[in-house]
């Protein structure tokens, strides 16, 4: 056990600066000590009562905080899962009989989504049988904001092209430059499109919780689902991400319910409407949501908010630090908790920046995150992006 200890990266480290998710949340933490000594499969409420209770509890708050009246939800393994089950349920809404007759008598179908969408994205559209290729990348901004003139030119191009658009999936906090596609422009071409708008808030949703940082996700009370990770800036621990639906009528449950009679008896002595498993493509399923219902009972929503707003203050610090710092140069102004920037060493700095200035630039993030590993300082990502060479991204979380 030491050895493992010893050899694995400490992602509560104070200088661990490399993911979307860092440092601990003791209560959090307790709460895993404790569904890991239960062991429970949240499925059914009579194996699961007190954590299936607590997870209505839970999605019941964060619906609250996107803006709706109502609203359905579920836990999942990871955003990806969420902005699959997203993808899915609006195909089954559009297309009900896909659940029974399969894919043969659907139109050709497309969705949208922007240049600097999550990868899994496109990992669902591959998964669903839906293809690569039918997913359009929307061009985006110099920050990395999706363009909604962009998006209604490619949903016309698509229906031109005989397809059939159903989807756009928006994103709130991407992942590179921590930027926000403008939800209310995007949802005002899905109204008039009849599409099914999801936003993928896995990294950017928690700023809901602050009174000062909540403006970066407006419009999201029109979105028909938004994905919400936890795990992220609240710190809940990994694995903790939702998946929230507009609709109340059950249609999580009619997308994706089996029906397993040894399992969801309809002649229980309880109210069965707590059976809340088959909603899910899982089975066996994690209690996720306990460990953010015990950071927020213990911290309260004052306490996330607190933890929200500091992480974006030293957000704010560090980038003005680096404006001073010779040698140092950001890539723009960051929206959130991610700082692009490039460091560039005395030997360079007096080139002229031509071709050979930034090929040679692009070698130094990797030697210094490698540097940086070998020794165990720091650790931050790096990476090639839009016609940028390789450059540092310091993710900002951990109020440690």
């Amino acid at each position: 056990c030491q050895d493992v200890i010893q050899f694995s990266v400490k992602t509560y480290h104070p200088r661990f600066f490399n993911q979307l998710y860092a440092g601990i949340d003791y209560y959090s933490l307790a709460a895993r000590f404790i569904t890991e000594a239960l062991n429970p499969s949240v499925y059914t409420y009579e194996i699961s009562p007190v954590f299936l209770l607590v997870e209505e509890a839970v999605l019941k708050k964060m619906i609250d905080y996107i803006g709706w009246e109502g609203g359905d939800g579920i836990f999942n393994p990871g955003g990806s899962v969420s902005n699959m089950y997203a993808m899915n349920l609006a195909r089954y809404k559009y297309f009900p009989d896909i659940k029974e007759k399969g894919l043969s008598g659907i139109p050709q179908l497309v969705l949208f989504t922007s240049e600097e969408c999550h990868y899994s994205v496109k990992k669902a559209a591959s998964f669903l049988g839906i293809g690569t290729q039918n997913v359009y990348f929307v061009k985006s901004d110099d920050r990395g904001k999706m363009i909604p003139e962009e998006l209604e030119k490619q949903i016309q191009q698509a229906r031109n092209e005989g397809s059939t658009p159903f989807f756009v999936s928006a994103t709130a906090g991407t992942t590179v430059l921590g930027a926000f596609d403008p939800l209310n422009d995007i949802a005002d071409i899905c109204e008039k499109h009849n599409l099914w708008l999801h936003v993928d808030a896995s990294w950017g949703g928690s700023a809901l919780l602050s009174r000062r940082h909540c403006k970066l996700l407006h419009g999201i009370h029109r979105a028909t689902s938004v994905a919400w990770n936890p795990h992220k800036m609240l710190m809940a621990g990994i694995q903790c991400c939702a998946l929230l639906v507009k609709d109340s009528s059950d249609l999580l449950k009619k997308c994706y319910s089996a029906n397993a009679s040894y399992l969801f008896q309809q002649d229980k002595f309880y109210d069965i409407s707590y059976d809340t498993g088959d909603k899910s493509i899982q089975c066996s399923r994690r209690a996720d949501a306990f460990k953010f219902w015990m950071t927020w009972k213990a911290l309260g929503t004052t306490g996330l908010e607190e933890r929200i707003n500091r992480a974006l203050v030293l957000v704010r610090y560090l980038a003005d630090e680096i404006k001073k710092r010779e040698g140092f140069q950001l890539l723009l102004e960051p929206e959130y908790a991610n700082i692009c920037f490039w460091y560039i060493p005395p030997s360079l700095r007096k080139m002229e920046k031509g071709h050979e200035f930034w090929k040679k630039l692009s070698c130094i993030a990797p030697i210094i995150k490698e540097r940086m590993m070998k020794k165990g300082s720091m650790m931050l990502g790096y990476q090639p992006h839009r016609g940028k060479v390789n450059f540092f991204r310091q993710v900002i979380i951990s109020p440690q």
